[in-house]
Formats: structure tokens, sequence, C-alpha cells
């Protein structure tokens, strides 16, 4: 495949509002002996992409400086050390940063087949919200069959994703959601019950539906004063798995409740943490969950798609927390 010299990309003119993203054009990346070079079809947009561009959420050592952590696209290059890819292929993969580009590069472990029945373009909606799911839910909430998880912020794409992915595995599944129709949306998607949290209050009816019991595994994204009524909501020996800090990062805790209750609280961002780990994930990704995409157990949920050019317009409407699922840029 012939690879250009430059390539399109998205650059941050200073941190700030989505103005300062900026079309601009620049050389196209090289892959290091364990990398594939990306030619992106698809970008998928993530909060952590909001954070970066306002100068709070800096990449790790090392990655692109260039927003984006998800891909899909077909593998341009391969580094001398790759042997599961070649040139041709279509793939996508989970970024440290470098999304935002007409060409990025992955490490060959952090990059997954498109599962059968996906297209190209919907295929960027998969990494990201699939990596956290079954490494928050899953490994770190050890969410089993038969028990029961609350998914805060039910009609983003992790929770989308979290909805679906619980429930086909078995477990009971609640949400909460901003508005009737995102309620509505959780509850078509597998959620037993959606709750509009501007006007209930979810552990009131978390109580109600199990009986006082609370549920088993929450995953939050949220934080801030969330955190002690995410706490009456847990089960004994319950897990709050925290994967985001929209209302801040400070918060209150009864750590006697946690005691008395067993309450396990953890987090993780996935980001930072090595290849190594990521490559783990990656397989157990693709050995429990790829089967259920292509037996259409699970649905990819993408509100909106934008031309990378429109990335401005694209970050607002990310804002406003408008959308259903996830937001696309095309290449």
């Amino acid at each position: 495949m012939s690879v250009p010299d430059r390539m399109q990309f998205i650059d941050l003119a200073g941190f700030g509002g989505p103005e300062v993203l900026r079309l601009a054009t620049g050389p196209i990346p090289r892959p290091k002996t364990d990398e594939i070079l990306i030619r992106v079809a698809a970008a998928g947009m993530n909060r952590g992409d909001i954070l970066q561009r306002a100068g709070n959420y800096p990449p790790p050592p090392g990655a692109s400086p260039v927003l984006g952590l998800e891909v899909s696209g077909t593998v341009a290059a391969v580094g001398d050390n790759v042997t599961e890819w070649r040139e041709g292929q279509e793939v996508c993969a989970l970024l440290a940063g470098g999304g935002y580009a007409e060409y990025c590069t992955a490490p060959a472990p952090q990059c997954l087949p498109i599962p059968q029945g996906v297209g190209l373009i919907e295929a960027a909606a998969l990494p990201e919200t699939y990596f956290t799911v079954w490494t928050n839910v899953f490994d770190r909430g050890r969410l089993a069959p038969g028990e029961s998880l609350l998914v805060h912020g039910g009609s983003s794409g992790i929770g989308t994703t979290g909805i679906q992915l619980a429930r086909a595995s078995g477990a009971r599944v609640f949400a909460t959601a901003g508005s009737s129709d995102k309620c509505a949306v959780c509850q078509q998607l597998g959620a037993e019950r959606a709750i509009n949290y501007r006007r209930e209050d979810f552990v009131s009816v978390v109580k109600q539906l199990t009986g006082g019991a609370g549920v088993d595994v929450i995953l939050d994204i949220v934080g801030g004063t969330y955190a002690e009524r995410n706490q009456d909501a847990l089960a004994v020996d319950g897990r709050l798995v925290q994967i985001g800090i929209m209302e801040g990062s400070k918060i209150t805790l009864d750590l006697f409740q946690m005691m008395v209750r067993r309450q396990t609280i953890t987090g993780n961002t996935l980001r930072a943490r090595s290849v190594a780990d990521k490559a783990v994930i990656a397989r157990s990704v693709r050995e429990r969950v790829w089967p259920l995409i292509e037996a259409g157990a699970i649905k990819t949920v993408i509100d909106r798609t934008f031309p990378l050019s429109e990335v401005a317009a694209a970050h607002r409407l990310m804002e406003t927390s408008q959308h259903i699922g996830k937001i696309l840029l095309t290449m």
C-alpha cells in the first residue's frame, strides 16, 4: 500500500473550547518495530478528548499529542517485529493518542479485527468502550451472572455498551439517564429500569427494585456528590467502579459503612496502562465480546458522524450531553 508523506490531522491551537481545534497538515507517523500504521477511516470521540482539549488530561509520556483514543481503518504498514497483521487488513484499535488524523500508529497488541457484520466506519465506536467496560465491570467489578449492575450515564457510549454487555452476561441491569428519551433507549438496550436522575432519586429506586438490598456493582462516570449516594445504593459486598469524575474528584465517603457492608471502591484509567495490560484486555474482548457482537446480541449505538473538518461541532455536541451512544469523526 502506497503511503504518502503528509496527512491532515487536528491540531490544538492552545487549550480551551472547541474553537482551539484546527485542521492542519503534517508528516505521517512511522510505526515502531511493534506497531502498525493505520489509514484511518473513522475515529471515535470520548470524554477524555474534551478533557485533553481543555488542558486537563495530558497524553502519557511518548504518546501522540494529537487527540483521539480509538480508530478503525486499514493497515497501511507494519513494524519489523509485527507478524499478526499485514497490509490491507481492516482493523480497529485502542490508542493512547493520535486518532484525529488520516493516519496513526498503534501498538499491534491493542489492535483487533473488525467483528463480522460491523462496518468499517462503525467499528471506530468499539475499542474504547468495550475495553473500558470489560476491564472495569468484569475484571475489577467482578460482575457475575445473576448479580445486578447500575450504570450511570446509561445513554453514553460507555453506558450503552455496559448495559448490553452486562445483560448478555446474565446480570440484572439498571441505568440512570437525563431524559425520558434517553431512559427509553436504555430500556430498549436491556436495562430492566432506567432512572431519570433529574426527576427521581436513583438510590430509592434501586433499593425498591432490589427489595432493599442494593446493587452488586455500580459503574460511575460522575464522581463528586454521587460517591455517598453510590455507597447507599450498593449491596453488602458491593463494588463501586469509578471511571470518570464529571462532577469532580474530591468526595466524601462513609468508611464505617464501607467496612460494615464490606464494600469495595476501586477505579481505573485505561489510557496510561501499559501495552501489556491492554493486550490482556484485548484478548479477553476478542474471545468473550466479539462473538456476542457477531451473533447480534450486542449492537453499536452511534448518534452522529462528522467529517474531520467539523470536529469543533462534534465536540460541542458531546459537551451538551444531548447525544445517545457514540460520536464519530470520519476521514
